[in-house]
């Protein structure tokens, strides 16, 4: 098993490039197979779940090419397979999208309910609804979803509550339906806009990504492209918040400011110097900050995926802050490691109470998902003496080459398989 060791106490400083969004990269893939022409994906993040669903997508039939570790040649026409294997679902939930896709398509999918992390409740209802709206049989049965129509028909879908799941894979569906479709309530997260974009360069017909209503016109066959993938805009505020944490001078490149937003009016707030380029941001802290009130929203509110690492650095500031989970109810599993390391937080169902210590202690910790493992890492660079990350596969499954960019800014960290691995780490940095 991998974990991380780490030596804490280093202000991270200097520059770090941003790979592509995951999120959309994951919906895009999908989407490619919907063409029966080669389609390209370029700035493609390499991390587990891109690999994962690109073997989902070969394993249905397509053609899968990976030119180099960014780059990837979809073609959908040898689709032969409308049953997406269990054995990829439950390592990724976002293997759902083939189902919106496949539906879209070849007007049938089978996939097994997915998988991924345990941060909360994310029913698939709403996809189901849609997919029905547009005049689809669902079934579910042994755990697997199927859907078929003889035809979609385009229709007027009202979303109960905002899901960017749901958005994306009912807008795969109608792109191909007959007609038009309407999807009120929509999510406005930055990759459904990429994906959105992305179809349209296929070929597809869809207007009002970004906004809360977005309307479709269907289409009857998606053509050959090349796509470049948004970056990531988690990826980079993780590292910004790396930046506060470990009072440290981090400049984040290759980034759309706009969609960090959210991340660094929170950050200015507590005290860090921002400086926005224009397509980089760069976070300064150089004394302890103060505390805040957050509430994970969907976008453009501040997003539940920074909620453990923008915590990890409450947890350091002066004062009392207010963390609101809003989106997922797991999200806190974090807190009880975090307060291993010495932090004060208390937890009242979906509401953190954050007393600021004046700093971390190493422990031995364990990532309970992906972005809590990467926030408790980030408590490791601010922590006194060493710290161990385990089950850092939950990490490995969003972000890139990690533990090599931290190491770029100054961090003392390395991937480890072994105790002896360990020891022999803390002997070098004692």
């Amino acid at each position: 098993m991998e974990q991380y060791v780490i030596k804490g106490g280093n202000p991270l400083v200097g520059e770090v490039e941003i790979g592509g969004a995951k999120n959309a990269a994951l919906a895009i893939l999908a989407a490619a197979i919907m063409s029966d022409e080669t389609v390209t994906i370029d700035n493609l993040p390499d991390v587990n779940d891109i690999n994962v669903l690109l073997d989902a997508i070969a394993g249905i039939g397509a053609v899968v090419e990976r030119v180099d570790a960014h780059t990837v040649r979809i073609n959908g026409s040898t689709v032969s397979c409308f049953s997406v294997d269990y054995e990829y679902i439950k390592k990724i939930r976002a293997s759902y999208y083939l189902l919106g896709a496949l539906l879209g398509k070849y007007k049938h999918a089978e996939v097994a309910l997915p998988g991924g992390c345990d941060i909360g409740s994310r029913p698939i209802d709403l996809h189901l609804k849609g997919f029905r709206a547009m005049g689809a049989v669902v079934d579910i049965k042994h755990g697997l979803i199927s859907a078929h129509a003889d035809s979609l028909e385009g229709t007027h879908i009202y979303m109960d509550k905002v899901s960017v799941g749901a958005t994306i894979n009912i807008m795969m569906a109608a792109a191909m339906a007959s007609g038009k479709t309407i999807i009120e309530n929509s999510a406005k997260e930055p990759h459904v806009v990429d994906v959105a974009n992305f179809l349209n360069r296929m070929g597809a017909s869809i207007r009002g990504a970004g906004t809360d209503v977005i309307r479709i016109e269907g289409v009857t066959k998606l053509h050959a492209t090349e796509y470049s993938i948004i970056p990531d805009q988690i990826e980079a505020g993780t590292f910004m918040f790396a930046a506060a944490a470990t009072k440290g001078d981090i400049t984040v490149k290759n980034v759309i400011p706009k969609h960090l937003e959210a991340t660094t009016a929170k950050l200015a707030e507590i005290g860090c110097q921002i400086e926005e380029l224009d397509d980089a941001v760069r976070v300064v802290a150089t004394k302890r900050l103060s505390h805040t009130s957050i509430t994970t929203l969907p976008y453009p509110g501040f997003p539940t995926d920074m909620q453990p690492q923008m915590t990890v650095v409450l947890a350091l500031s002066e004062g009392t802050s207010i963390v609101t989970e809003s989106i997922f109810e797991n999200r806190f599993r974090y807190v009880d490691e975090l307060n291993r390391m010495g932090a004060d937080i208390r937890v009242e169902s979906n509401i953190a109470i954050i007393t600021g210590v004046e700093k971390y202690t190493s422990a031995r910790v364990s990532a309970p998902d992906l972005r809590a493992g990467a926030a408790l890492v980030i408590a490791g660079l601010a922590a006194e003496g060493v710290t161990v990350v385990d089950d850092i596969k939950y990490i490995q499954r969003g972000y890139e080459r990690f533990e090599e960019k931290l190491q770029s800014l100054g961090a003392s960290i390395e991937k480890v398989t072994t105790d002896k691995e360990i020891q022999k780490f803390v002997l070098r940095v004692s």
